[in-house]
C-alpha cells in the first residue's frame, strides 16, 4: 500500500475553510489551475467530492462537513509537533533528572545548585549519581542525564560537551602545620607524608610525574577514593592533601592551601549530554543552571570559556 501524500491534508484543511479554490489558490500562493489539480487528487483519495457547485459558488458534501474538524486537528498538530518546543513552567513540572559527578563537585557545587533548582522549579529532583568511571554508555541508554568531568576518549564521540571551567591541583595541610608556616620548596613538599586521591586506588599520578622531574619523589601513606575524605584527614593530621582548586573551595574552610611547588597541567572540568537531549527545553534550562553555579567564584560570576560540540 503506497503511503498518501500528506501534504494533501494541509490543501484540504486550506479548501474546507475558504469554500473557494480561488480564494485558497490565493491563500496557499498556487495558482487557480495547480489548486484545481490538488482538489481533482483530494476527490480520487477520499472518494468523494468534497466541494460541489451551488450556483455560482461550491457547497461542502455531507463527507467534507464530517472531514473538516479532524483534518483541522491534524493539521494543527502537525504544525504544533514541527514547532520549536516551549519551555513549560518550570513551577509546574514534576521531574527526576540524574546527574553523574565526582564526590568533590557534589560538596562543592551541590548546595547551590539544589538551591537554585529548588527556588525555580521546586517539583524537580535532583539524584547525584558517584562516578566510577567514565563509560558513555550510561548517557547513550538514558540512564543518566547529564554528567560533569574531564573529557578524554573514553567519551562517546557523539556526545555534545560544554566546558565549565579550568581546574588544578593544590596543596591543603590542617592550621598550623609546619608547611603553613614558611616556604614551601618542592623538597619540603616531596619530603612530607601525603594523601592520594583516586577512584581506582592508584598511588602515582600527575603529581607524582612532576616531582619525578625534579628527582624527587612523594611518600603515600594513604589512598583514598575522594577530595571530601582527603580533605577530613588532612584537618585531623599532619597529612598534605593535594585537590582540586576549584572542585574543593567550600570543603577547605578553615584549613591552610598553597600553590604546588611544582608544575602540573591544569585541567579543563566539562559537563556532557546526549545529542537526544540538546532540544529539550527543560534540559536546556538545568544546563544553564550547571553554568551560572560553575561560572560562580567567591560569590559572584566567573567569566568561563568554553564551547558546545
Amino acid at each position: 500500500m503506497s503511503m498518501p501524500d500528506l501534504n494533501l491534508l494541509v490543501t484540504l484543511n486550506v479548501l474546507l475553510a475558504e469554500g473557494s479554490v480561488a480564494r485558497a489558490a490565493r491563500r496557499l500562493r498556487l495558482s487557480p489551475s495547480a489548486m484545481s489539480r490538488a482538489l481533482a487528487r483530494l476527490r480520487e483519495a477520499t472518494g468523494d467530492p468534497l466541494l460541489v457547485r451551488a450556483g455560482r459558488g461550491l457547497v461542502p458534501t455531507p463527507r467534507a462537513l464530517e472531514l473538516r474538524d479532524q483534518v483541522a486537528g491534524l493539521v494543527h498538530g502537525a504544525e504544533a509537533v514541527l514547532r520549536p518546543a516551549v519551555r513549560p513552567r518550570l513551577e509546574q513540572l514534576v521531574r527526576t533528572f540524574t546527574l553523574r559527578t565526582s564526590e568533590g563537585f557534589v560538596e562543592n557545587f551541590g548546595p547551590a545548585l539544589i538551591a537554585r533548582v529548588a527556588a525555580e522549579a521546586p517539583g524537580i529532583r535532583l539524584r547525584f549519581m558517584q562516578k566510577v568511571d567514565k563509560d558513555s554508555a550510561p548517557l547513550r541508554d538514558g540512564i543518566i542525564d547529564l554528567e560533569t568531568g574531564v573529557v578524554d576518549e573514553h567519551a562517546g564521540p557523539e556526545m555534545r560537551v560544554q566546558a565549565l571551567f579550568r581546574d588544578r591541583y593544590i596543596g591543603v595541610v590542617r592550621r598550623g602545620h609546619p608547611l603553613s608556616r614558611s616556604r614551601i620548596t618542592a623538597a619540603r613538599y616531596a619530603g612530607s607524608r601525603h594523601i592520594s586521591v583516586s577512584r581506582r586506588g592508584r598511588e602515582k599520578g600527575a603529581i607524582d610525574e612532576a616531582l619525578a622531574a625534579h628527582h624527587l619523589s612523594r611518600q603515600v601513606v594513604t589512598i583514598v577514593g575522594g577530595f571530601a575524605t582527603a580533605l577530613s584527614l588532612a584537618r585531623q593530621s599532619d597529612l598534605i592533601a593535594s585537590v582540586p582548586e576549584r572542585h574543593t573551595g567550600n570543603l577547605r574552610d578553615g584549613m591552610h592551601s598553597f600553590t604546588l611547588p611544582v608544575a602540573t597541567p591544569a585541567f579543563t572540568i566539562s559537563m556532557l549530554w546526549h545529542p537526544r537531549l540538546q532540544a529539550d527545553p527543560v534540559h536546556q534550562w538545568l544546563r544553564e543552571c550547571v553554568r551560572e553555579i560553575c561560572g560562580r567564584k567567591n560569590g559572584k560570576a566567573a567569566k568561563q570559556g568554553g564551547r558546545t560540540a
